[in-house]
């Protein structure tokens, strides 16, 4: 861990794009997102059902959770539709070289 609070969690060249990596970090679920050349971290349970949203599809800059439809924006964690209605955390992330950093103390 960085003095920042920062973990590497993969290596970019790790991450396919539009597909949705589950970490662990300090014990929070994460799913680690590359999606247009950004590489976004969000809480990896949908706050409507407890479901993993790393399962889900991403499109448009948002990742959806496959029970119900609901869709969270990767930048901010709000939802964009029923049925969820509280929006998720999203973390920080650092690109360095070619690793991943994600901040699970600190949420954007």
């Amino acid at each position: 861990m960085t003095a920042e609070g920062f973990v590497r969690v993969c290596a970019l060249s790790e991450l396919e794009e539009d597909m949705p990596k589950r970490v662990e970090l300090e014990g929070t679920p994460v799913s680690v997102i590359r999606t247009d050349d950004d590489v976004f971290a969000i809480y990896d349970i949908c706050s409507h059902a407890n479901v993993s949203l790393s399962e889900g599809e991403v499109d448009d800059c948002t990742i959806e959770c496959w029970l119900h439809g609901s869709r969270f924006d990767l930048r901010t964690g709000k939802p964009s539709g029923l049925p969820a209605t509280r929006p998720v955390p999203v973390y920080p992330v650092k690109i360095e070289g070619d690793d991943v950093l994600v901040s699970v103390t600190q949420e954007s």
